[in-house]
């Protein structure tokens, strides 16, 4: 439905005579919507309730690797070129949606999803098949809560606020490698779920098993955040570049009010 959607996006957009880059198409596809189908429908989501370490991984692929490659396809740009721009823009300026669009809220969002791995309700949630498939839909959506938004509002947040979470998404990477270490350095089993029936001769025991999870965990929170991070010096940049434009274009009277307001305290 997303790539059917997407795809009749871009032909519309070619239709009235208006290009849409091919390399954002291919992001799309083979960034965003192709890994999720290998993950969903592959080896991860067939093995996700027998192996801790094949759920933990689908999941943090999930919210980190599909999100971060379906932000690559700019659908929301898409949207707006296809008359859907006041739509987004309420959206985007709405209270919850500049809220959970910066990089501080991420790291809580993203370390609490990971401490889960460290209760038993990891076990509830990966043997009960019911949940465990809905994850498939409610992780990536969560995921996106968080991606798209830190992409688009560059002009929203000051070049101070970005400079901050840039700041706060270096402390990320300690935060998020915390549950992954906690699982690789348990000696006793955390989710209480018994083994399930060994069918290959490869089947990990127990608490190889959790260890195999927190070593995955760790890995891709730790290689998922190169690519946060890089959107976040991007954004920098243009807000800086944005910032710098506009004192440019003050007259010589105009600079001198404004150092004169900024010396007295006043906005």
């Amino acid at each position: 439905m997303a790539s059917a959607a997407y795809l009749v996006g871009v032909a519309r957009l070619r239709r009235r005579g208006e290009e849409w880059p091919l390399r954002r198409t291919i992001g799309f596809f083979a960034l965003g919507l192709l890994p999720y189908a290998a993950i969903e429908l592959g080896f991860l989501a067939v093995f996700s309730a027998e192996l801790r370490w094949a759920f933990s991984t689908r999941i943090a692929l999930l919210i980190f690797a599909v999100p971060a490659g379906i932000a690559a396809g700019r659908p929301l740009d898409l949207a707006a070129r296809l008359g859907a721009g006041a739509v987004i823009e309420r959206v985007l300026a709405s209270r919850v949606t500049r809220i959970f669009g910066n990089a501080m809220v991420a790291t809580v969002v993203i370390a609490a999803v990971f401490c889960l791995f460290l209760t038993p309700l990891a076990g509830i949630l990966r043997v009960n098949p019911v949940v465990e498939a809905s994850l498939g839909v409610v992780v990536p959506l969560v995921g996106l809560a968080m991606v798209l938004p830190m992409m688009a509002l560059g002009a929203v947040h000051t070049g101070t606020f970005i400079a901050i979470e840039f700041l706060l998404a270096f402390v990320e990477l300690l935060i998020d490698s915390v549950p992954g270490l906690l699982l690789r350095l348990n000696d006793s089993v955390v989710d209480l779920i018994p083994d399930a029936v060994q069918t290959m001769s490869w089947w990990p025991s127990t608490l190889h098993d959790q260890h195999l999870a927190g070593d995955m965990i760790w890995f891709i929170a730790e290689f998922a955040d190169v690519p946060i991070l890089v959107i976040l010096l991007v954004r920098w940049m243009r807000t800086d570049r944005v910032e710098a434009q506009g004192f440019d274009d003050l007259s010589d009277e105009e600079y001198d009010e404004m150092t004169r307001a900024h010396l007295r305290g006043e906005r």
